[in-house]
């Protein structure tokens, strides 16, 4: 979340609670929410795979069933089973997480010169807490700052944490805030962190990795955020 006013004032947290984008940006068929579509998407093969389906590039009902409950999991809307943009968007992005694995940093590009330091990758959307060379824990993934709401890049340091905090302005819980740059923070949220578009600012995470996150840093730790969300 962004604050208002200088650091000294109120921590003015937003959350990560956002309306999802639409799920095919006009191209799905014009159908209620709760019902399953029988059209064949553009990335309906690739969904599939994804899924575990027969990789037969043709909708059924099964398909729509299976896709439907991932567009459910993660807020995709609409929610109607349709193998568009968006759905895949998330799929991929999940695909490309996972082949991280445990060396986040392989390129070098969070520092290794500041001791213990929590990393975010805009990216992959992936966070990870490094001592040096030395990965203490994650990587995770994160859901950060949407379009005009980006989480901001460079080097910040954690300046007020707040186990209880509630934003001023959206009036909703922000469980183990760490505030690192104004008003954005690494925070629990209570949707999927894959759930499009993103928050307004923050670093938002499951109440797990918060809960960890909290244990291990600490106010002046160090914050590197480097990258670019896609879609902003």
């Amino acid at each position: 979340m962004r604050q208002m006013g200088r650091r000294g004032a109120v921590v003015l947290g937003v959350t990560g609670l956002v309306t999802p984008l639409a799920l095919a940006l006009g191209t799905a068929p014009a159908q209620a929410a709760t019902s399953c579509t029988a059209s064949t998407g553009p990335y309906q093969k690739k969904v599939e795979k994804f899924l575990g389906r027969p990789a037969d590039g043709r909708q059924s009902a099964a398909d729509c069933k299976a896709i439907k409950a991932f567009q459910s999991k993660h807020g995709i809307t609409p929610t109607i089973g349709y193998a568009g943009p968006v759905t895949w968007g998330v799929m991929d992005l999940m695909n490309k997480q996972r082949a991280v694995g445990k060396n986040p940093n392989k390129d070098g590009r969070c520092p290794t010169n500041k001791g213990r330091i929590a990393c975010v990758n805009l990216t992959l959307q992936l966070s990870w807490i490094q001592d040096g060379k030395r990965l203490v824990y994650g990587p995770v993934p994160v859901r950060t700052g949407r379009d005009k709401y980006e989480t901001r890049t460079g080097l910040k340091k954690i300046y007020w944490r707040h186990i209880d905090h509630v934003s001023t302005l959206y009036h909703v819980k922000m469980p183990y805030s760490q505030f690192f740059d104004g008003g954005e923070a690494f925070h629990s949220v209570g949707v999927s962190v894959w759930n499009p578009p993103g928050s307004h600012g923050c670093v938002n995470m499951t109440a797990k990795d918060a809960k960890k996150y909290w244990s291990l840093l600490k106010k002046g730790d160090d914050v590197f955020v480097y990258g670019r969300k896609p879609g902003t």
